[in-house]
C-alpha cells in the first residue's frame, strides 16, 4: 500500500505536443482568428466559475494558446462563461476566438468541443464530476491533453474508468493534469520535503479541518427539470457531485497521503445534519480517521454552518516535532516546530519565499509538459485521492469500519446511466412528497 515517490509529482508517460491551424468540429473545418503553427488550441468543458478559472489560467502560460470552444449542458452558462471570457481577454486579440458556432450546450456538449481540437490539443474538463470519466475517456480516445478538475469521479466504477484512462494515455503519449493543485505549492514542497527527510522525525498523526459556511442550495422552482436541478447543485447529490465531504476535503486528504508517503488502509466515520431542513442529499457534519499501513492516523473534521468557528488547514505530528502544512486558504504559511505545542518559540523552520499561485503553476507546468514533451500524467494519482475520498464516504454513509480493498472493487455505481443520462431519463434520485431527498443513513444498507 505504500507508494513509491509517492511525495513526489510522479509524472509518468505524456504526449508530445502536435498542433494544427485547422480544427474540426465534426468533420467540418473551421477558421479561427490568429492562430499560428505553434498554438495551443483549448476547449473549456463545464462553464461554471471553476472552469472559467481554468481557462483563465491556461490561456495565461507561456506560448501562443488560443481558447476556440466552450460546452456546457446548460447553454446559459456557455453563453456567460464565453461573453466574460472574451471580456477577460479583450486586450489580447484572437486569444480568445468564441463565435456563437462554438458556445455548444447538451449532453453531448462535450464531444462537440473536443472535436474542435487537434491531436495535441488542450481540454479543460470542469463539470461536475459525474460526467468526469467519460469525457476523459473520449478525449484521450481522440489525442487530445486534458486537464481534469477534482474530484475525478463520483464512485468507484466512474474512478476505475479514469484509471483506464490514465492508463490510455500512458500508452498514447498523452499528458494529463488533475486539479489537486496543492501539490504545486512551493511552500507545501518543500515543507514535505523536509517532513521526508525526517525535521519532525517518524509521521504519527496528520490532522486535516475544512469548517466553513453551509452549502445551502435553494429549492426546486415549480417545474423545474429534475435532472437540471441536481446538476446545478451536484455538491448536493452524490451520483452528480460525490458529496460535499469529497469535494470540499479531496484536497486535505491528498496532502496527507502525500505528508506520509502512503495510502489509507482503512476508513472509519460519523457525521449528520445538525439542521432538519438542508434541501438535499449532504450532511453537513463529518470526522473521519483513516488508518495508514503502519497504524498511523489521519483525522478529517469538515462542518459547514454558519456562526461556528472557521478553519482551513492541515497539520501533521512527527516523533521530533510538528508540521503546519497549511494554515488558510489564501496562503499555506507552513512552518516546522520542535515540539507539539507550536508555540512561537519553539519554530524551527518557516517558508519565507513568495507563493505563486499554485492554480496558475499546475497550468504552467502542463503546458511546458506539452510544449517540451516532458512526461506529464498525473491521472494515476487523481484516481488513487479519489479513492482514498470514496473510502471516507463509504464510512461515513455505511457507519461500518471500511478497507481499502472494498473501496477500489465497489461495484456501487451510483448512475449506472451517466453516459447516456439526458433531461428526459429518470433522475439517479428522487424527491420525496416534501420536497427533500433521501439521504444515507448509517448502519442501513451499503454504501460501497
Amino acid at each position: 500500500m505504500t507508494l513509491k515517490n509517492f511525495s513526489r509529482r510522479t509524472f509518468l508517460k505524456g504526449t508530445g505536443l502536435a498542433v494544427g491551424m485547422a480544427a474540426g468540429s465534426g468533420t467540418l473545418p473551421f477558421r479561427v482568428h490568429a492562430a499560428e503553427a505553434n498554438t495551443i488550441k483549448i476547449a473549456l468543458v463545464g462553464a461554471g466559475g471553476r472552469g472559467r478559472g481554468a481557462a483563465i489560467n491556461a490561456l495565461s502560460t507561456a506560448g501562443l494558446t488560443q481558447l476556440v470552444a466552450v460546452a456546457d449542458v446548460f447553454a446559459d452558462r456557455a453563453n456567460a462563461s464565453s461573453e466574460a471570457l472574451v471580456k477577460q481577454f479583450a486586450e489580447q486579440p484572437g486569444k480568445v476566438d468564441l463565435p456563437a458556432e462554438r458556445r455548444f450546450s447538451g449532453f453531448d456538449a462535450y464531444k462537440k468541443a473536443i472535436n474542435c481540437l487537434d491531436k495535441g490539443d488542450v481540454v479543460l474538463l470542469a463539470t461536475c464530476p459525474g460526467f468526469r470519466p467519460l469525457h476523459v475517456e473520449y478525449a484521450v480516445s481522440k489525442g487530445i491533453n486534458v486537464f481534469m478538475e477534482k474530484p475525478f469521479a463520483t464512485d468507484s466504477p466512474g474512478t476505475r474508468r479514469i484509471q483506464a484512462a490514465a492508463k490510455l494515455a500512458d500508452e498514447k503519449n498523452i499528458k494529463i493534469a488533475c486539479g489537486l493543485m496543492w501539490r504545486h505549492c512551493k511552500a507545501r514542497e518543500e515543507t514535505v520535503a523536509r517532513i521526508h527527510d525526517g525535521a519532525i522525525g517518524q509521521l504519527i498523526h496528520l490532522r486535516g479541518f475544512r469548517m466553513h459556511g453551509p452549502f445551502n442550495p435553494p429549492k426546486p422552482k415549480p417545474g423545474q427539470n429534475e435532472i437540471e436541478y441536481q446538476i446545478r447543485y451536484f455538491h448536493g447529490f452524490d451520483w452528480a457531485g460525490g458529496n460535499v465531504f469529497i469535494d470540499y476535503c479531496i484536497h486535505n486528504i491528498d496532502v496527507a497521503c502525500w505528508a506520509k508517503g502512503a495510502l489509507p488502509v482503512s476508513c472509519i466515520a460519523l457525521g449528520g445534519r445538525s439542521v432538519p431542513d438542508i434541501v438535499t442529499q449532504a450532511y453537513d457534519t463529518y470526522y473521519h480517521e483513516y488508518t495508514f499501513p503502519d497504524g498511523t492516523h489521519l483525522t478529517s473534521h469538515g462542518r459547514y454552518r454558519n456562526k461556528c468557528f472557521n478553519m482551513y488547514s492541515d497539520f501533521a505530528h512527527g516523533t521530533k516535532g510538528s508540521a503546519v502544512l497549511m494554515d488558510n486558504l489564501s496562503q499555506a504559511k507552513t512552518r516546522l516546530y520542535s515540539d507539539q505545542t507550536m508555540l512561537p518559540d519553539k519554530q524551527i523552520w518557516a517558508f519565507s519565499d513568495k507563493e505563486p499561485n499554485p492554480y496558475q503553476v499546475e497550468h504552467d507546468l502542463f503546458f511546458d509538459a506539452i510544449r517540451n514533451d516532458k512526461p506529464y500524467n498525473e491521472g494515476h494519482r487523481a484516481a488513487e485521492a479519489n479513492f482514498a475520498a470514496l473510502l471516507g464516504r463509504a464510512a461515513l454513509n455505511s457507519g461500518q469500519i471500511v478497507t481499502w480493498d472494498q473501496i477500489v472493487t465497489s461495484e456501487l455505481s451510483l448512475c449506472p446511466n451517466i453516459d447516456t443520462l439526458t433531461f428526459e431519463s429518470e433522475a439517479p434520485v428522487k424527491p420525496n412528497p416534501q420536497g427533500g431527498y433521501p439521504y444515507a443513513i448509517p448502519g442501513e444498507g451499503t454504501a460501497f
